[in-house]
């Protein structure tokens, strides 16, 4: 629960209001008894020494409570603020905001109520932040004020969790590894199976598709450059930077998840797909596997296909009301199409497939054609596409016209013969 300690105002005003000019925040709390001349003389001094806020330092230095701050800069920018520490953050909405980002810009998610984001930043200045936040989350954003020192605090405490593991895992490398030096191009894409099995790519890779999944992500990009490799997370649609292991475990890793998704790990001038397993306690995940020959080697994508984070009940999706009520009407019309699109992360084969468990019953024959099959769904008859052999989309829907269908799902529409026997 949120405890406010001053009533919140409506959004427009907050924004009008911070962008208008006030005074100091140290001469009001000099004009209001607050601080003495001395301690705010001490404080400015600390101030332009570690290039912090004044309201920051006040509360570090143990001068002012940090909520009697809070509570003048919620009068003076007309703005709501929450006092901290009698809040508990739900792990479940700090992954709206990357890390990054909460760390650089002192903000944290704090309560979601339907598409409104409840936000508590140090700055009510900060507007630019308020549009990039709106921008990343997709959420309408509720500003609250609180005191930078705890708001700090927890951003290090909740977050730092998140990476600490594969940067610990990261430095173990480096302080082991010794430098190698590329002497031809064949050499640094061949990888020893010695390299393939040592400790630290096996316990990388592992530790990346744990934390992948604990955090919720959808898919895994390694990324390899010139000079560096580059790991990266989508969550919620948007891609996070997680960390950047040494160049020269690039050979390594790439074929250690060959390896591990039953690919061949000679061939690198073609894209290849495959699929990989991963046991958590009593879950099972599935990766889907993806390599695409690029300038400095292959990049890797795995999506996540964890049937632990599928929601099959369409009213628990955050629909707008009208937007609900349309697509149940459509998808319960015993005929019609309903067109899903998107783009990446935004969960489309979600609300597909929750769509097709709203309308599986018994009495219908229900028919997918899909490349790849992410999820199995009891009582639906799913074909896995495969263009290799002829059995196109186009062909699977031929087909299923012989099959005495009822609905038939189509995962892409991305030729023309498909659309035009969708249609």
């Amino acid at each position: 629960m949120i405890h406010p300690i001053h009533y919140p105002f409506p959004y427009r005003e907050i924004m009008a209001t911070a962008a208008v000019g006030a005074d100091r925040l140290g001469e009001i709390l000099l004009r209001e008894g607050v601080v003495s001349r001395e301690q705010l003389a001490q404080a400015l001094a600390e101030q332009k020494a570690t290039k912090h806020r004044l309201g920051y330092v006040l509360a570090k230095l143990g001068m002012v409570p940090e909520l009697e701050i809070t509570k003048v800069l919620a009068r003076q920018y007309r703005m709501p603020a929450v006092d901290l520490s009698r809040f508990e953050v739900d792990p479940k909405i700090l992954k709206l905001v990357p890390s990054d980002m909460a760390t650089k810009s002192v903000v944290l998610p704090l309560k979601r109520e339907g598409r409104t984001l409840t936000v508590a930043m140090a700055d009510p200045t900060d507007l630019g932040l308020l549009e990039d936040l709106k921008f990343i989350t997709r959420f309408d954003l509720f500003p609250v004020l609180a005191g930078e020192y705890t708001l700090r605090t927890l951003i290090e405490k909740h977050y730092a969790n998140d990476q600490q593991e594969l940067q610990t895992l990261l430095k173990d490398m480096e302080a082991t590894g010794e430098d190698v030096e590329v002497v031809a191009e064949q050499e640094e894409e061949t990888a020893t199976q010695a390299q393939i099995e040592d400790a630290p790519v096996v316990k990388l890779i592992n530790g990346l598709l744990i934390d992948a999944v604990k955090r919720g992500a959808s898919d895994i990009h390694i990324e390899p450059f010139e000079h560096e490799i580059r790991v990266r997370y989508r969550i919620d649609g948007a891609l996070l930077e997680i960390m950047r292991p040494p160049l020269k475990m690039k050979a390594a890793l790439t074929s250690r998840i060959k390896i591990l998704s039953q690919l061949n790990i000679a061939e690198r001038r073609v894209p290849q797909d495959g699929r990989l397993k991963l046991k958590m306690g009593n879950r099972v995940i599935d990766f889907r596997v993806s390599t695409l020959p690029v300038l400095y080697g292959e990049k890797i994508v795995l999506r996540i296909l964890d049937k632990g984070n599928l929601t099959l009940d369409l009213t628990k999706f955050g629909f707008e009301v009208k937007a609900e009520k349309d697509l149940m009407k459509a998808i319960l019309n015993p005929y019609g199409m309903v067109l899903v699109t998107g783009p990446t992360g935004s969960g489309k084969t979600t609300t597909l497939y929750s769509a097709l468990s709203r309308v599986n019953t018994p009495e219908v024959n229900i028919m997918t054609a899909e490349d790849p099959v992410e999820y199995n769904l009891m009582g639906i008859n799913q074909v896995l596409v495969r263009s290799e052999i002829g059995l196109t989309f186009a062909a699977a829907l031929k087909a299923f016209l012989r099959q005495d269908p009822n609905i038939i799902m189509i995962g892409e529409i991305r030729d023309l013969e498909t659309g035009g026997i969708a249609i």
